[in-house]
């Protein structure tokens, strides 16, 4: 006997709760990816070579200035000596000329050595620092191997240590605005783009009465 499957039913909407739908959603746009091979480095900064020489220009008639200010001080207002006997008068003779002299030049050493340090040295004014401040420090112990006074000595040594501090602050200050930091994006040899590959932004399908 054959039972008679009665007549067939069509399917029915589904219950409620047994319906799940798979819908993949576009994801929001974020930030560009850098592409295979591409990277951000540090470029070595850029020196404005006209800014840093006029300001160690400035730098070296400021040293001179500062140079006989201190001959001048220690001479006619502290009656001290230095460089020239007492009978020279309040200037003294040519060691002050060849101090003055020798403070501006140092000024403009000191600027080639901040040039030469910017253009080929990782953190040059760190290492422009130690050297001038070892130079300074040479030249404020100095005084103290000659055979003058005591009091001449340490006038001495002051004139010098005044003239080597000026000298690094002001060029720090002028590197500073003379040299300008850059940026530059390095790309692989052949220069391609990051390519989008097919069906990276589709936006999904729904399939009803599907539960997985």
């Amino acid at each position: 006997m054959v039972r008679d499957k009665g007549p067939s039913q069509s399917p029915g909407p589904p219950e409620e709760g047994l319906v799940s739908t798979m819908t993949t959603r576009p994801m929001p746009p974020g930030p560009p990816e850098r592409g295979p091979g591409r990277s951000e480095r540090r470029a070595r900064p850029e020196v404005d070579a006209g800014q840093l020489w006029a300001g160690g220009a400035a730098t070296a008639v400021v040293a001179g200035l500062i140079a006989l200010v201190g001959v001048l001080v220690c001479r006619w207002l502290f009656n001290v000596p230095i460089l020239a006997p007492k009978h020279e008068g309040a200037y003294g003779n040519a060691h002050t000329t060849t101090l003055i002299l020798v403070a501006a030049l140092g000024a403009l050493v000191a600027t080639l050595l901040a040039h030469l340090l910017l253009l080929s040295t990782p953190r040059p004014m760190l290492f422009f620092d130690w050297i001038v401040g070892l130079v300074t420090l040479v030249m404020v112990i100095f005084p103290f191997s000659t055979g003058a006074t005591m009091e001449e000595k340490i006038a001495t040594a002051v004139v010098y240590l005044v003239i080597g501090v000026a000298i690094g602050t002001l060029i720090n200050g002028v590197v500073h605005r003379a040299v300008r930091p850059r940026r530059v994006v390095s790309t692989p040899p052949g220069g391609y783009p990051p390519q989008a590959y097919p069906g990276q932004n589709y936006p999904g399908q729904t399939y009803p009465g599907r539960d997985y």
